[in-house]
């Protein structure tokens, strides 16, 4: 069983705390940055996981040179092609390290760059969430990683801490059909899936996720639609709302 030398949690937040006090963009994404809105939670730990990072186009030039400076090996030839949207590395550690500038680009695309407004060591909540949504075929992990966030962070406006906030995810999902489509068919997927594996759900959660799935819900339904919404849902299932992403070589 993977143990403690398997986890990439302390070695990807020495990172980004670095980062921040270089003032540089650098965030957590995927379950790593779950894990750090949710540390009460069990973690899922694989041996030879990988770190999932977000930066900024502005600034990306000395984030790779911090990068390099902390012992992370460059990919230089996918880098040299794909650097403006995604970069790879290997950590000191023998880890891959994924660093996606300005967007991630998977089964939809999620800007996330109004996240580097934030303190956090992640995205803001609710892109972590709708990273975590998008997903067409959703997987075991990233089911896990939805009910967690929803188990532990709750969905409103403001709070005292990490808030899902309604108001970017209306914003995402009144822009786009596509996105609205494919986000409220996995929310409304959650209590079957939880029903089937109850373990989804961590012990001590401190929300109800299929009560607060419910609320992202009717916050997706009342959300203002754009016309390009209303244009595209004319054509709705007829023709494919979504994109099959690749897994990229390195």
């Amino acid at each position: 069983m993977p143990g403690p030398e398997d986890d990439p949690l302390p070695e990807a937040v020495a990172l980004v705390e670095g980062a921040a006090r270089a003032g540089l963009r650098l965030r957590l994404l995927g379950g790593l940055g779950v894990r750090v809105l949710c540390p009460d939670f069990p973690p899922r730990l694989r041996a030879g996981q990988d770190m999932d990072l977000a930066c900024g186009s502005k600034g990306r030039r000395d984030v790779v040179a911090y990068l390099e400076k902390s012992g992370y090996v460059p990919d230089k030839a996918f880098n040299s092609l794909n650097g403006d949207r995604q970069m790879y590395f290997t950590a000191p550690s023998g880890r891959p390290v994924d660093v996606m500038v300005d967007r991630l680009v998977m089964c939809h695309t999620l800007d996330f760059r109004s996240s580097f407004g934030n303190s956090s060591h992640t995205l803001d909540p609710a892109d972590l969430l709708l990273s975590k949504l998008q997903i067409f075929e959703l997987n075991a992990k990233d089911a896990r990683d939805i009910t967690h966030l929803l188990s532990g962070v709750p969905v409103g406006e403001r709070g005292a801490g990490p808030v899902i906030h309604t108001r970017r995810f209306g914003e995402i999902l009144g822009s786009d059909w596509g996105w609205w489509r494919t986000t409220t068919g996995n929310l409304e997927k959650l209590p079957a899936l939880v029903a089937d594996r109850p373990g989804l759900v961590p012990e001590g959660a401190s929300y109800d996720p299929l009560a607060q799935a419910r609320e992202l819900l009717d916050v997706a339904e009342s959300a203002p639609k754009s016309i390009k919404w209303k244009v595209r849902s004319n054509v709705g299932d007829r023709v494919r709302w979504y994109e099959l992403p690749e897994e990229v070589d390195h």
